[in-house]
């Protein structure tokens, strides 16, 4: 009576057996078909995972509950290029290249500047952009200039190449995690100078009602880029030729005269490879309309 039951059990034991063969077998074979779906080794196949910052416009900010700014709007069209939707996730900076390297975010979009000191933890593509140093100030401060910062209480944004600036000029910088912190400072008057992206000062002190002011900018060295995990040469190469391609069809100058109006953009700067022609900018006011 049991003997039915019992070899019933060995069939099913025997083809789970060879379903879990034919599994791993389909596993082995998956790992070049996975390949061929996610060729640039993504968390999730066809979706870039982008970290960035909620807090910093023109650059990189959150309106009406959708992140946008310069880099971002500009990643999103990079990333349309090579067939793939953008996925954004707000962070800090003083966090972000550590978590690209370490896999949480596909890349990184925070106007980064290229520096020797993080090509050591993240690989970045072709510059996509250039930027100024902003002092900026509480209204009615003495401060003019850069040279003035010694012996001033000056705040930073932790991690960023303007904290790089102010410990190499021997300024001993407050840092915060944030650029509101440093907004907060400046209001309440607990800092003497913070020394920002200039996009970014000059917003805020457009932004400020009249308690920041704009004192002085700086060319920063060195051109941003999107940050990737070291190693990641597929997607670090797709981008490149994503960003190729939107300065070629003039999406870069659009977006530039949007986000930057009336910004020159300095001679020697090469958006990309350096090898696509750059379209002129549309005015502002066309700019505006789109």
């Amino acid at each position: 009576m049991r003997i039915l039951p019992a070899l019933t059990r060995l069939a099913a034991l025997g083809a789970a057996a060879i379903l879990g063969a034919a599994t791993l077998t389909a596993c082995g074979d998956g790992s070049s078909s996975g390949a061929a779906d996610n060729p640039y080794h993504l968390l999730q196949p066809g979706v870039l995972r982008a970290g960035t910052l909620t807090d910093a416009p023109p650059n990189v900010y959150l309106k009406d509950g959708e992140f946008t700014g310069f880099d971002n709007d500009l990643l999103r069209a990079v990333a349309g290029k090579i067939g793939l939707k953008v996925e954004f996730v707000g962070t800090d900076f003083s966090a972000l290249l550590s978590q690209v390297n370490n896999r949480k975010f596909d890349v990184g979009s925070s106007s980064i500047t290229i520096t020797e000191a993080r090509k050591k933890t993240v690989d970045f593509g072709n510059g996509y952009d250039f930027g100024y140093f902003g002092l900026d100030v509480p209204a009615g401060s003495p401060i003019r200039s850069f040279d003035e910062l010694p012996g001033k209480r000056v705040v930073v944004v932790q991690g960023t190449v303007q904290d790089d600036y102010a410990t190499s000029k021997g300024l001993d910088p407050v840092r915060v995690p944030d650029y509101n912190g440093a907004i907060n400072q400046l209001k309440a008057g607990t800092a003497d100078a913070w020394i920002a992206p200039a996009e970014i000062g000059d917003k805020s002190a457009a932004d400020s009602g009249g308690k920041i002011v704009v004192a002085a900018k700086l060319l920063s060295p060195a051109p941003t880029a999107y940050a990737v995990a070291k190693g990641n040469g597929a997607l670090r190469e797709a981008l490149n030729k994503g960003l190729d391609e939107v300065i070629a069809d003039g999406t870069w100058s659009r977006l530039q005269a949007q986000y930057y109006p009336g910004r020159p953009i300095p001679e020697d700067f090469k958006p990309g490879s350096g090898t696509v022609a750059v379209p002129a900018a549309p005015s502002a006011s066309a700019s505006a309309a789109s």
